[in-house]
């Protein structure tokens, strides 16, 4: 299944955010590192953390873990290019860490228009698996370019927690929390001895075909294949039946919409955040595809 990346091109000309469009640019080798920073930097903040709708459903202005995860993406994005933001946001995030070592699953916000209400209603004080497996698992596979990152102390504190959460667990957590849970233990696989043992045990967790119903989401929304493992060779990967990703690879190449975009199977909490999704998934389809080997871009 061929993908047609100029049809992907025009549907981001229409209705992406400026920074999925220079992302794309950036996967075809139209665009430098510098472009894409410059558009993350219309999300930041001066306390090093990023907001203002980089997570599409948490549309205020102060910085979120959530907008940590979308960050920490771009600067893996950028690779083998760093970025001195990375490390202000390992800063930031280490301000915002609970004596436990995690972090909430969101921060307060002042006026909550346009925000999901799982995200401005979320407890300040309690800590979760979920943002800080994705603040964490996202800083890991930054910190395989990046030395200052991988250096950090917030990055060791927020992975011990995540340790002894998964350690923990009794029963599946979350389907959205157990896809990012697999998601950190796979990088930090080769950094951390406690990493494999624990991402076997969570195998009991994912069924091998990797499709694990999100309670209380949408009809049919689901977390599949790919969101647990992007290849067949990762560590991840190996929680899944042989081909399963082979064939979710070729699902989603088939899933380019005549528009030229993707969509996604959650609900929106916004006009806004509907099209700005669909621009990160296109962008996000595009570059799955081009790691697995399936696209070639330039």
């Amino acid at each position: 299944m061929s993908v047609d990346l100029a049809r992907a091109a025009s549907f981001l000309a229409g209705h992406g955010r400026l920074l999925d469009r220079r992302r794309f640019q950036l996967l075809l080798g139209e665009a430098e590192p510098d472009a894409v920073l410059a558009a993350l930097e219309g999300y930041g903040n001066g306390d090093g953390g990023y907001g203002w709708g980089l997570e599409p459903d948490l549309r205020a202005p102060e910085s979120q873990p959530a907008g940590a995860l979308h960050a920490f993406e771009v600067f893996e994005d950028i690779a083998p290019a760093t970025s001195p933001r990375a490390v202000r946001l390992c800063d930031w995030l280490e301000s915002k860490t609970l004596p436990d070592g995690g972090l909430p699953f969101a921060l307060p916000v002042a006026d909550a228009s346009a925000c999901a209400p799982f995200w401005a209603q979320a407890d300040a004080g309690v800590s979760t698996l979920q943002s800080t497996a994705f603040a964490a698992g996202a800083a890991l596979r930054v910190a395989t370019h990046d030395p200052d990152v991988a250096a950090h102390p917030w990055l060791e504190r927020a992975s011990r927690y995540c340790f002894d959460a998964i350690d923990a667990l009794g029963s599946a957590p979350h389907a959205i929390a157990l896809s990012f849970a697999v998601r950190f233990l796979d990088a930090a696989y080769e950094r951390f001895p406690e990493a494999p043992p624990l991402l076997a045990r969570l195998a009991r967790f994912v069924p091998d075909t990797g499709l694990v119903p999100v309670e209380g989401g949408s009809v049919g929304e689901t977390m599949r294949a790919l969101h647990f493992a992007s290849r067949p060779d990762s560590p991840a990967g190996s929680l899944l039946r042989p081909g399963v990703l082979e064939a979710e690879l070729d699902a989603l190449a088939g899933q380019q919409q005549d528009d030229g975009g993707w969509t996604v199977d959650f609900a929106s909490y916004s006009p806004a955040a509907a099209l700005e999704w669909r621009g990160y998934a296109t962008v996000g389809a595009v570059a799955t595809l081009k790691r697995a080997g399936r696209l070639q871009t330039g």
